[in-house]
């Protein structure tokens, strides 16, 4: 802290032209610390756990279904091309009936629209598929 002790010629009766910021900087640091403590109380955060990051070597089953969707939006099942979703539709209907019901594995290009996936994502829930996956490439360790 500072104070005034006067001029250095003696004279009293000068008017001393500087502010004396010293209080203003002491106010600020003690708003600053208070802000601080008492922010984390205000804003009631929830508390959760985010998921990590989980990359599992798919096991590919015989049973499995694999729908493969190129950039072009074309649907593939197994290597046979596809017509359109009623045809996907009738081919998924008959998978989700067997016990255990198989795993629906969609393998979409990178390229490829989300439309093209949401249609068959669609398809694979109104026929009744209770799991589908989607198979990706693994990221490079490089």
């Amino acid at each position: 802290m500072s104070m005034s002790v006067g001029s250095d010629s003696g004279d009293e009766d000068t008017v001393m032209s500087e502010i004396n910021t010293t209080p203003l900087v002491d106010i600020m640091l003690v708003l600053l610390i208070i802000f601080l403590i008492t922010s984390p109380v205000v804003l009631k955060l929830q508390k959760i756990n985010l998921p990590l990051e989980i990359n599992q070597v798919a096991k590919t089953t015989p049973e499995d279904v694999n729908i493969v969707i190129n950039k072009d939006g074309d649907m593939y099942w197994n290597q046979k091309r596809l017509a359109n979703t009623d045809e996907l539709f009738d081919f998924l209907s008959k998978e989700s009936v067997k016990l255990p019901q198989p795993e629906v594995k969609i393998r979409g290009d990178q390229a490829t629209r989300y439309e093209y996936i949401g249609k068959v994502l669609y398809t694979a829930q109104r026929a009744g598929i209770q799991k589908v996956g989607f198979i990706t490439e693994p990221p490079d360790k490089g």
